[in-house]
């Protein structure tokens, strides 16, 4: 513990203030953003490139596009076909069903044990006390 730093109030206020003033901008580029996006789908058209100059700064839009197929529809169309092949399986453990197991006393816990993985997310949450 002797490498942890000192932690005031004034760093979980300031902290608190950065956090609010993050949401905010956020909101205020989203706004642009779409502003933007207005902008360029009138001048340019949807779903297509553009620029704007103004002044010392350019504005570009990219577009990037990726390829899905819906599920449903195109598993049927490929079992249809007899395409098989071009069908993914995906064999994973029903993490739910193992824990239900597990509380029943249908699978023994120590079983499963060295397989078992807890995954953890941290989180920093400041409310005005």
């Amino acid at each position: 513990m002797d490498k942890a730093q000192w932690i005031s109030e004034e760093d979980i206020k300031r902290y608190d203030i950065l956090n609010k003033q993050k949401k905010e901008l956020e909101q205020e580029m989203n706004r642009l953003k779409k502003k933007f996006h207005t902008y360029l789908n009138e001048e340019i058209g949807a779903d297509k490139p553009g620029e704007i100059k103004r002044g010392n700064y350019q504005l570009k839009r990219q577009i990037r596009s990726s390829i899905l197929y819906e599920t449903e529809l195109t598993l049927k169309k490929l079992e249809d076909a007899n395409l098989h092949d071009f069908i993914l399986v995906e064999r994973k453990p029903d993490t739910e069903k193992i824990e239900a197991a597990i509380k029943l006393g249908l699978v023994e816990k120590e079983a499963f044990e060295d397989c078992k993985k807890v995954k953890a997310t941290q989180a920093i949450v400041v409310k005005e006390v």
